[in-house]
């Protein structure tokens, strides 16, 4: 089976992602095509290099391995690429192409926007929380140790391909983090702006077991949901002056949560699923959200055996981390919150107002 959907940003930014369960025979088949005639730099994981290298058909001297983990999403990497690309003589009309999870994507495609002012990008994510989330829309970014992706640009893909076939080899914990991600985009789908209604929120509920179980059609039909509901956003605000925000629900906690333990106790789904266990938690207290939404939204977390956060930490440096975050103002701190069944909203709060949310 294969899913192709457009993204639309403009007339120069338009392009496809491919979502398939086609074989790896296929799938090189369709990137040599791709790339036929370009020269290429292929930024791969450690992880995926040592389960696919075989399978896919790259040739060596044009692989740069990346260490996996959060924590090498960082400047020295970053150089280390530019500098394969400039020796492997790399011109604007030649492409680096992107094989792994978020840092691999986020990485790679921050050196193409950069190289040259800019060259193709291919993105090809081997994970699920990267092929729903930061494989499509255009961020890119490196990370600084006291802040993540601080440093970064909007840097559209010029093609997606998305292989569920990848997922058979991420172990639970790493499906159940794209899961996470996932699981945003059914309390963001009202607000999103997408033509049509997509029950996100029932089909998540009513296909958990099948879910869980990867079967290959409803693990394509959920990922062609989300994103359908990520390019509704990011056709509308490429560059996150307004709409785009509604993505990161949950993402402040998470964040802060991520820094503040060095990328190293929770994966990124996880920390994102403690945020919206945080905020859902909240946005009840304060009467955003009636006692029936937020039942049911603690039930749809809970189905996926997700749980709230145990274990506490310093509100004051969480609320100092939460100060750097990219969509802070000078004084104040940004949370998409739910205000209705699958619908959220903006809101900026002090850091004294932030303070009392920990109490």
């Amino acid at each position: 089976m294969k899913q192709t959907l457009k993204v639309n940003i403009d007339d120069k930014k338009e392009y496809y992602i491919d979502i398939s369960d086609s074989t790896f025979a296929k799938l090189n088949q369709e990137i040599y095509e791709y790339t036929k005639g370009q020269k290429r730099v292929v930024v791969m994981s450690k992880k995926v290099f040592k389960l696919y290298f075989e399978e896919l058909c790259f040739n060596k001297d044009e692989i740069f391995i990346m260490p996996d983990g959060e924590k090498e999403k960082n400047y020295e990497n970053y150089i280390k690429i530019m500098k394969f690309a400039s020796k492997r003589n790399l011109t604007r009309g030649d492409v680096i192409i992107a094989v792994g999870g978020g840092v691999v994507g986020d990485i790679a495609g921050f050196a193409a926007s950069t190289y040259m002012r800019g060259i193709d990008f291919i993105q090809i994510p081997t994970t699920l929380l990267a092929a729903v989330d930061s494989s499509v829309g255009g961020k890119t970014a490196i990370d600084l140790d006291e802040a993540k992706n601080i440093i970064g640009t909007f840097y559209q893909p010029k093609k997606v391909f998305i292989n569920i076939n990848f997922f058979k080899t991420l172990d639970k914990r790493q499906f159940m983090s794209g899961l996470g991600e996932v699981l945003k985009y059914a309390f963001i789908e009202d607000s999103c702006n997408y033509q049509t209604p997509m029950f996100l929120f029932e089909f998540l509920t009513l296909g958990c077991e099948k879910i869980i179980q990867k079967e290959p059609l409803t693990i394509i039909r959920m990922i062609e949901y989300c994103l359908n509901l990520k390019i509704a956003v990011v056709s509308q605000d490429e560059k996150e002056g307004g709409l785009r925000k509604i993505l990161n629900f949950g993402h402040t906690l998470a964040h802060a949560l991520e820094t503040i333990t060095k990328y190293r106790k929770y994966t990124h789904g996880e920390a994102v699923v403690y945020g919206m266990f945080f905020i859902l938690d909240w946005a009840y207290k304060q009467n955003y959200i009636t006692y029936s939404y937020y039942r049911l939204s603690l039930d749809l977390l809970g189905k996926y055996g997700f749980k709230p956060l145990k274990g506490n930490y310093s509100a004051d440096k969480i609320i100092e981390i939460m100060k750097k975050d990219k969509k802070a103002t000078a004084d104040k701190i940004t949370f998409i919150i739910p205000c209705e069944k699958k619908k959220v909203k903006e809101i900026k709060l002090t850091p004294e107002e932030t303070e009392k949310m920990f109490e």
